[in-house]
């Protein structure tokens, strides 16, 4: 996934193979294995990537052993993915200790509504692992509309769907001139 990510912000900036190559000192074959997900670039590869293309390190480090299936590719999850900004934060609460089955959380975060209920009440916590493409009906936390919510992934024939666990709260069906961004993968509840 990493390749995809980095081939998509390239392109996206209008930044051609040799120039990025050049910059950065990296071979342009070095570089197209990289972009085909044939070779993953080293850490300090990718730093130097990441400065080159003007964008954090750590969104794309998130994507770094990630494997995209045919799924993910047919839904375009690449321009769904938040490769230039990072989680900013109102509040700090303190840890979460993760379990083995949350050891990839990348963050514990507060649900800020009922929309999920019964399985993620408001002001439970969730684990949370950032950048992570999502598979049919998986739980995600998405940014739609300039708001972050929690849903249901769906994957249909003709469209995506973002649905709460609510039965009385609207399915948000995607279009393909919908801006909605993954920001993550919800692993699961932070049990007390």
């Amino acid at each position: 996934m990493i390749g995809d990510m980095l081939s998509k912000i390239r392109e996206d900036k209008k930044i051609s193979k040799t120039t990025l190559a050049q910059s950065t000192n990296i071979n342009v074959g070095h570089l197209t294995h990289i972009e085909k997900g044939e070779r993953n670039p080293s850490h300090k590869a990718l730093k130097g990537l990441c400065e080159a293309l003007d964008v954090p390190y750590q969104p794309l480090m998130y994507t770094y052993d990630k494997k995209l299936t045919d799924e993910q590719i047919g839904y375009n999850i690449v321009d769904h993915i938040k490769y230039d900004s990072i989680p900013m934060l109102d509040n700090f609460s303190g840890f979460a200790k993760c379990s083995p089955e949350m050891s990839n959380a990348s963050i514990c975060l507060k649900v800020n509504d009922d929309s999920m209920s019964p399985r993620f009440e408001k002001d439970s916590y969730v684990f949370v692992e950032f950048n992570t493409p999502l598979n049919n009906k998986d739980f995600g936390l998405f940014e739609y509309n300039n708001e972050y919510i929690v849903r249901k992934f769906i994957v249909r024939k003709n469209d995506l769907v973002l649905r709460a666990e609510k039965e009385d709260i609207e399915d948000i069906i995607l279009t393909s001139d919908d801006k909605f961004y993954i920001i993550g993968k919800v692993l699961g509840k932070l049990e007390n």
